[in-house]
Protein backbone atom coordinates (compact mmCIF):
# COMPACT_ATOMS: atom_id res chain seq x y z
CA UNK A 1 0.00 0.00 0.00
CA UNK A 2 1.50 3.32 -1.03
CA UNK A 3 0.56 6.95 -0.42
CA UNK A 4 0.58 8.15 -3.99
CA UNK A 5 -0.86 10.85 -6.17
CA UNK A 6 -3.33 9.24 -8.55
CA UNK A 7 -3.91 10.41 -12.09
CA UNK A 8 -7.19 8.73 -12.91
CA UNK A 9 -7.23 7.34 -16.45
CA UNK A 10 -10.96 8.01 -16.57
CA UNK A 11 -10.33 11.73 -16.16
CA UNK A 12 -7.60 12.18 -18.74
CA UNK A 13 -10.03 13.37 -21.41
CA UNK A 14 -12.97 14.49 -19.29
CA UNK A 15 -13.72 16.35 -16.12
CA UNK A 16 -16.19 13.91 -14.59
CA UNK A 17 -16.07 10.18 -13.90
CA UNK A 18 -18.74 8.04 -12.23
CA UNK A 19 -18.00 4.41 -11.39
CA UNK A 20 -20.04 1.77 -9.60
CA UNK A 21 -17.79 -0.59 -7.61
CA UNK A 22 -18.87 -4.01 -6.40
CA UNK A 23 -15.52 -5.30 -5.09
CA UNK A 24 -14.37 -5.10 -1.44
CA UNK A 25 -11.24 -3.19 -0.34
CA UNK A 26 -12.30 -0.11 -2.25
CA UNK A 27 -8.81 1.42 -2.17
CA UNK A 28 -5.58 -0.52 -2.28
CA UNK A 29 -3.52 2.50 -1.26
CA UNK A 30 -3.73 5.50 1.05
CA UNK A 31 -3.77 8.04 -1.74
CA UNK A 32 -4.70 11.49 -2.93
CA UNK A 33 -5.48 13.09 -6.29
CA UNK A 34 -6.24 16.47 -7.78
CA UNK A 35 -9.93 15.68 -8.37
CA UNK A 36 -12.71 16.02 -5.81
CA UNK A 37 -14.34 12.71 -4.90
CA UNK A 38 -17.89 12.03 -3.74
CA UNK A 39 -18.11 8.51 -2.32
CA UNK A 40 -21.46 6.86 -1.54
CA UNK A 41 -21.54 3.50 0.22
CA UNK A 42 -24.76 1.72 -0.65
CA UNK A 43 -23.67 -1.69 0.66
CA UNK A 44 -20.41 -2.14 2.56
CA UNK A 45 -18.82 -2.02 6.02
CA UNK A 46 -15.31 -1.14 7.14
CA UNK A 47 -12.99 1.64 8.27
CA UNK A 48 -12.16 4.84 6.43
CA UNK A 49 -9.14 7.10 6.80
CA UNK A 50 -9.62 10.72 5.69
CA UNK A 51 -6.80 13.09 6.58
CA UNK A 52 -6.20 12.52 10.29
CA UNK A 53 -9.68 11.04 10.84
CA UNK A 54 -10.36 7.33 11.41
CA UNK A 55 -14.02 6.27 11.36
CA UNK A 56 -16.15 3.20 10.64
CA UNK A 57 -18.34 3.26 7.55
CA UNK A 58 -21.56 1.40 6.78
CA UNK A 59 -24.38 1.47 4.21
CA UNK A 60 -25.55 5.04 3.66
CA UNK A 61 -22.10 6.55 4.22
CA UNK A 62 -21.70 9.65 2.04
CA UNK A 63 -18.41 11.57 2.06
CA UNK A 64 -16.98 14.40 -0.03
CA UNK A 65 -13.17 14.31 -0.21
CA UNK A 66 -11.33 17.41 -1.34
CA UNK A 67 -8.51 17.49 -3.86
CA UNK A 68 -5.10 16.32 -2.58
CA UNK A 69 -6.61 15.04 0.69
CA UNK A 70 -5.23 11.54 1.55
CA UNK A 71 -7.94 8.94 2.03
CA UNK A 72 -8.55 5.21 2.17
CA UNK A 73 -11.68 3.06 2.47
CA UNK A 74 -10.79 -0.42 3.72
CA UNK A 75 -13.01 -3.44 4.26
CA UNK A 76 -12.25 -6.04 6.92
CA UNK A 77 -11.47 -8.97 4.64
CA UNK A 78 -11.79 -11.59 7.36
CA UNK A 79 -15.31 -10.33 7.96
CA UNK A 80 -16.24 -10.27 4.29
CA UNK A 81 -14.95 -13.79 3.80
CA UNK A 82 -17.61 -15.03 6.21
CA UNK A 83 -19.79 -16.98 3.79
CA UNK A 84 -22.54 -17.38 6.38
CA UNK A 85 -23.48 -13.69 6.16
CA UNK A 86 -23.87 -13.12 2.44
CA UNK A 87 -26.16 -10.08 2.76
CA UNK A 88 -23.70 -8.02 4.81
CA UNK A 89 -20.79 -9.09 2.59
CA UNK A 90 -22.33 -7.29 -0.39
CA UNK A 91 -20.38 -4.28 -1.60
CA UNK A 92 -21.77 -1.46 -3.69
CA UNK A 93 -20.16 1.95 -3.91
CA UNK A 94 -20.71 4.90 -6.22
CA UNK A 95 -17.44 6.78 -6.76
CA UNK A 96 -17.77 10.17 -8.46
CA UNK A 97 -14.58 12.06 -9.29
CA UNK A 98 -14.73 15.52 -10.75
CA UNK A 99 -12.68 18.64 -11.33
CA UNK A 100 -13.87 22.04 -10.15
CA UNK A 101 -14.57 23.03 -13.74
CA UNK A 102 -16.62 19.93 -14.61
CA UNK A 103 -19.61 22.08 -15.51
CA UNK A 104 -17.53 24.88 -17.10
CA UNK A 105 -14.63 27.23 -16.44
CA UNK A 106 -15.08 29.44 -13.35
CA UNK A 107 -18.71 28.35 -12.93
CA UNK A 108 -18.49 28.30 -9.16
CA UNK A 109 -17.02 31.80 -9.07
CA UNK A 110 -20.46 33.13 -9.97
CA UNK A 111 -22.56 34.39 -7.01
CA UNK A 112 -25.44 32.00 -7.71
CA UNK A 113 -23.12 29.07 -7.04
CA UNK A 114 -21.51 30.51 -3.90
CA UNK A 115 -22.92 27.74 -1.66
CA UNK A 116 -21.35 25.02 -3.80
CA UNK A 117 -18.08 26.93 -3.98
CA UNK A 118 -18.00 27.11 -0.18
CA UNK A 119 -18.77 23.38 0.05
CA UNK A 120 -15.88 22.51 -2.26
CA UNK A 121 -13.52 24.73 -0.27
CA UNK A 122 -14.63 23.05 2.98
CA UNK A 123 -14.02 19.61 1.49
CA UNK A 124 -10.28 20.04 2.09
CA UNK A 125 -11.10 18.56 5.52
CA UNK A 126 -13.35 15.82 4.16
CA UNK A 127 -17.08 16.06 4.86
CA UNK A 128 -19.35 13.26 6.06
CA UNK A 129 -23.08 13.77 5.55
CA UNK A 130 -25.75 12.35 7.85
CA UNK A 131 -27.95 9.37 7.08
CA UNK A 132 -30.98 11.58 6.44
CA UNK A 133 -29.09 13.42 3.70
CA UNK A 134 -27.83 10.25 2.02
CA UNK A 135 -31.32 8.71 2.18
CA UNK A 136 -32.80 11.73 0.39
CA UNK A 137 -30.12 11.53 -2.30
CA UNK A 138 -29.98 7.72 -2.47
CA UNK A 139 -31.91 7.39 -5.73
CA UNK A 140 -30.04 10.24 -7.45
CA UNK A 141 -26.65 8.81 -6.43
CA UNK A 142 -27.47 5.29 -7.64
CA UNK A 143 -28.71 6.66 -10.97
CA UNK A 144 -25.47 8.51 -11.73
CA UNK A 145 -23.52 5.62 -13.38
CA UNK A 146 -26.34 4.95 -15.84
CA UNK A 147 -26.85 8.51 -17.07
CA UNK A 148 -25.37 10.16 -20.16
CA UNK A 149 -22.47 12.55 -19.68
CA UNK A 150 -24.64 15.69 -19.86
CA UNK A 151 -27.17 14.14 -17.48
CA UNK A 152 -24.39 13.17 -15.05
CA UNK A 153 -23.11 16.75 -14.98
CA UNK A 154 -26.58 18.15 -14.31
CA UNK A 155 -27.33 15.50 -11.68
CA UNK A 156 -24.03 16.05 -9.88
CA UNK A 157 -24.56 19.80 -9.87
CA UNK A 158 -27.94 19.28 -8.22
CA UNK A 159 -26.48 16.82 -5.67
CA UNK A 160 -23.72 19.28 -4.74
CA UNK A 161 -26.30 22.03 -4.37
CA UNK A 162 -28.38 19.87 -2.02
CA UNK A 163 -25.26 19.01 -0.01
CA UNK A 164 -24.27 22.68 0.18
CA UNK A 165 -27.58 23.58 1.85
CA UNK A 166 -27.55 20.98 4.64
CA UNK A 167 -26.29 21.48 8.17
CA UNK A 168 -26.30 17.72 8.68
CA UNK A 169 -22.59 17.29 8.05
CA UNK A 170 -19.37 16.64 9.94
CA UNK A 171 -15.88 17.80 9.02
CA UNK A 172 -13.57 14.79 9.29
CA UNK A 173 -9.93 15.86 9.39
CA UNK A 174 -9.14 18.17 12.29
CA UNK A 175 -6.62 20.08 10.19
CA UNK A 176 -5.68 20.67 6.56
CA UNK A 177 -3.85 17.46 5.62
CA UNK A 178 -3.67 18.02 1.87
CA UNK A 179 -0.53 16.64 0.25
CA UNK A 180 1.05 18.54 -2.62
CA UNK A 181 4.27 16.51 -2.71
CA UNK A 182 5.18 12.83 -2.74
CA UNK A 183 8.16 13.37 -0.42
CA UNK A 184 8.32 10.60 2.24
CA UNK A 185 5.13 9.03 0.86
CA UNK A 186 6.65 5.54 0.80
CA UNK A 187 7.37 5.73 4.54
CA UNK A 188 3.91 6.77 5.69
CA UNK A 189 2.40 4.32 3.23
CA UNK A 190 4.29 1.40 4.74
CA UNK A 191 3.31 2.48 8.26
CA UNK A 192 -0.41 2.93 7.51
CA UNK A 193 -0.48 -0.47 5.84
CA UNK A 194 1.32 -2.12 8.74
CA UNK A 195 -1.06 -0.61 11.31
CA UNK A 196 -4.23 -1.37 9.35
CA UNK A 197 -3.11 -4.96 8.71
CA UNK A 198 -1.78 -5.71 12.21
CA UNK A 199 -3.78 -3.58 14.67
CA UNK A 200 -5.22 -6.75 16.26
CA UNK A 201 -1.84 -8.04 17.48
CA UNK A 202 0.77 -6.66 19.87
CA UNK A 203 2.46 -3.68 18.25
CA UNK A 204 5.18 -1.49 19.72
CA UNK A 205 6.67 1.85 18.73
CA UNK A 206 9.91 0.05 17.91
CA UNK A 207 8.08 -2.32 15.55
CA UNK A 208 6.55 0.51 13.54
CA UNK A 209 9.72 2.63 13.57
CA UNK A 210 11.53 -0.32 11.99
CA UNK A 211 8.88 -0.51 9.27
CA UNK A 212 9.64 3.14 8.47
CA UNK A 213 13.41 2.47 8.74
CA UNK A 214 13.76 5.25 11.32
CA UNK A 215 14.81 5.69 14.93
CA UNK A 216 11.92 5.91 17.39
CA UNK A 217 12.50 9.61 18.06
CA UNK A 218 12.67 10.48 14.37
CA UNK A 219 9.64 8.31 13.65
CA UNK A 220 7.53 10.01 16.34
CA UNK A 221 8.22 13.44 14.84
CA UNK A 222 7.63 12.14 11.31
CA UNK A 223 4.34 10.39 12.13
CA UNK A 224 2.98 13.39 14.02
CA UNK A 225 3.80 15.66 11.07
CA UNK A 226 2.18 13.34 8.53
CA UNK A 227 -0.98 12.36 10.46
CA UNK A 228 -1.38 15.07 13.10
CA UNK A 229 -1.50 12.30 15.72
CA UNK A 230 0.90 10.29 17.81
CA UNK A 231 1.43 6.66 16.86
CA UNK A 232 -0.33 5.48 20.05
CA UNK A 233 -3.30 7.76 19.46
CA UNK A 234 -3.62 6.63 15.84
CA UNK A 235 -3.36 2.92 16.78
CA UNK A 236 -5.99 3.30 19.50
CA UNK A 237 -8.36 4.99 17.06
CA UNK A 238 -7.95 2.23 14.48
CA UNK A 239 -8.61 -0.41 17.16
CA UNK A 240 -11.58 1.36 18.73
CA UNK A 241 -13.24 2.22 15.40
CA UNK A 242 -13.00 -1.43 14.43
CA UNK A 243 -14.35 -2.38 17.85
CA UNK A 244 -17.34 -0.04 17.43
CA UNK A 245 -18.14 -1.70 14.11
CA UNK A 246 -17.95 -5.16 15.67
CA UNK A 247 -20.21 -4.17 18.56
CA UNK A 248 -22.89 -3.12 16.08
CA UNK A 249 -22.52 -5.86 13.50
CA UNK A 250 -21.67 -8.94 15.55
CA UNK A 251 -23.43 -10.65 18.43
CA UNK A 252 -20.34 -11.23 20.58
CA UNK A 253 -19.38 -10.16 24.09
CA UNK A 254 -17.51 -6.95 24.87
CA UNK A 255 -14.55 -8.97 26.12
CA UNK A 256 -14.40 -10.89 22.83
CA UNK A 257 -14.32 -7.60 20.92
CA UNK A 258 -11.66 -6.26 23.27
CA UNK A 259 -9.22 -9.09 22.54
CA UNK A 260 -10.17 -9.25 18.84
CA UNK A 261 -8.95 -5.68 18.22
CA UNK A 262 -5.66 -6.05 20.06
CA UNK A 263 -6.24 -5.11 23.71
CA UNK A 264 -5.06 -7.35 26.53
CA UNK A 265 -6.92 -5.50 29.27
CA UNK A 266 -10.68 -4.96 29.53
CA UNK A 267 -10.05 -1.95 31.76
CA UNK A 268 -7.80 -0.26 29.20
CA UNK A 269 -10.19 -1.16 26.39
CA UNK A 270 -13.13 0.43 28.21
CA UNK A 271 -11.06 3.53 28.99
CA UNK A 272 -9.90 4.01 25.40
CA UNK A 273 -13.36 3.27 24.01
CA UNK A 274 -15.06 5.86 26.21
CA UNK A 275 -12.37 8.43 25.46
CA UNK A 276 -12.75 8.03 21.69
CA UNK A 277 -16.43 7.14 21.31
CA UNK A 278 -17.84 9.09 24.27
CA UNK A 279 -19.51 6.06 25.86
CA UNK A 280 -18.61 2.67 27.30
CA UNK A 281 -18.75 -0.29 24.87
CA UNK A 282 -21.92 -1.55 26.56
CA UNK A 283 -23.68 1.82 26.43
CA UNK A 284 -22.54 2.37 22.85
CA UNK A 285 -24.06 -0.96 21.77
CA UNK A 286 -27.35 -0.16 23.51
CA UNK A 287 -27.53 3.29 21.90
CA UNK A 288 -27.33 1.98 18.32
Amino acid sequence: MKLVIKNSDTLKDKRLSVVEKLDPCLDSVWHYHSEFELLYISSSFGIRFVGDNVSPFSPGDLVLVGSYLPHLWRNDMAYYNDEENEEIRKVKTIVTKFTKDFIGEDTFSNPEFSEIDRLLNESKYGISFGGEVSSELHKDLLELPNLSRPEQSIQLLNILYQLSKTDNKVFLSSTDMRQFTKKHSYRIDAVIKYISDNYAVDMTLNDVAEVACMTTNSFCRFFKKMTNKSFTQFLNEVRIRNASRMLVQENVSVSTVCYAVGYNSITNFNKQFKQIMGATPKDYRLSI
